[in-house]
């Protein structure tokens, strides 16, 4: 397999550097239903209102035709992103850096810079890790700085279960906790949301049959979105940066808990529980 990885690179090595440039106008109607989803009240968002800080990665979907996606619903290797030859893609890590607050209904920019591809090979298999810096720019001010990370493996044998990783317990010692339902409404309006159409999110025999999962998988940008609004909630000041990692599938249709430390000398942990008490995400926050 270590012969394939490298001839993967040969196609895969000229991708890093590149830059694509995606244009929104973080029109007023999809703030309000972004509010929506998330339970909060609509009309309590205007023109030019300042959205809540992370609010920025639920805007700015790439437009593949319908005609370029694969099987699973992601857009087909080179359209969007990376060639990379491995069917099934995941998010793992992030790290977020806030400078300031988008405005709604005024013109912004992502610029999605593809800074690297590490194949490597362990316990689980081959993989490839991607990882894409997002720099998010409004009124000609950088607002965020974005950088994450997506895992590609490869496909699940049939009848087989895929591979995951051994689940761990998740602290017990927190300051506070939110649970929220991963209902199935919800995990759609999201979906909707970010134009993400990964069947394993919405197609139960898909993710069964195909991708080897249990369940429907959760999708791990909303487990992110709800870490994060909870620990805002608790928040001794603006929030400007945070690391974060995505640990153990949530299936959808399940409770999660959402739990966390008190803020100490501006920083915060905070952690996703399953309903068996499994570390699902971790996120380390930082206040200015």
């Amino acid at each position: 397999m270590t012969t394939s990885l490298d001839e993967a690179m040969t196609t895969l090595r000229p991708w890093i550097g590149r830059v694509r440039i995606i244009e929104d106008d973080i029109g007023l109607p999809m703030v309000r239903r972004i509010a929506a989803m998330l339970d909060l009240d609509p009309e309590a968002f205007r023109s030019g209102t300042e959205l809540p800080p992370h609010w920025f990665s639920m805007f700015f979907a790439d437009n593949a035709r319908q005609s370029d996606l694969r099987e699973d619903g992601h857009a087909k290797g080179g359209v969007v992103l990376p060639p990379i030859p491995m069917p099934r893609r995941m998010g793992a890590g992030r790290r977020l850096k806030v400078m300031g607050r988008l405005r709604a209904a005024q013109p912004a920019v992502r610029r999605s810079e593809v800074v690297d591809i590490v194949p490597k090979t362990g316990r689980s298999g081959s993989i490839f890790v991607l990882t894409l810096r997002n720099t998010i720019e409004q009124a000609g001010k950088v607002l965020a700085v974005d950088e994450f990370d997506a895992i590609y493996r490869e496909a699940t044998p049939p009848g087989q279960k895929t591979t995951a990783t051994v689940p761990a317990a998740a602290p017990t010692d927190h300051a506070w906790a939110d649970t929220v339902l991963l209902s199935e409404t919800l995990v759609f309006r999201y979906s909707a949301i970010t134009w993400n159409a990964h069947r394993i999110h919405y197609d139960a025999d898909y993710a069964r049959s195909v991708e080897g999962y249990e369940h429907t998988v959760h999708n791990g940008g909303l487990t992110m979105q709800l870490m994060i609004d909870a620990a805002l909630k608790r928040a001794p000041s603006e929030l400007r940066g945070l690391t974060a990692r995505l640990t153990y599938p949530l299936w959808v249709g399940d409770p999660v808990s959402l739990r966390g430390s008190a803020a100490q000398d501006g920083r915060m942990r905070a952690w996703a529980a399953d309903k068996h008490g499994n570390l699902c995400g971790e996120m380390n926050l930082e206040f200015a």
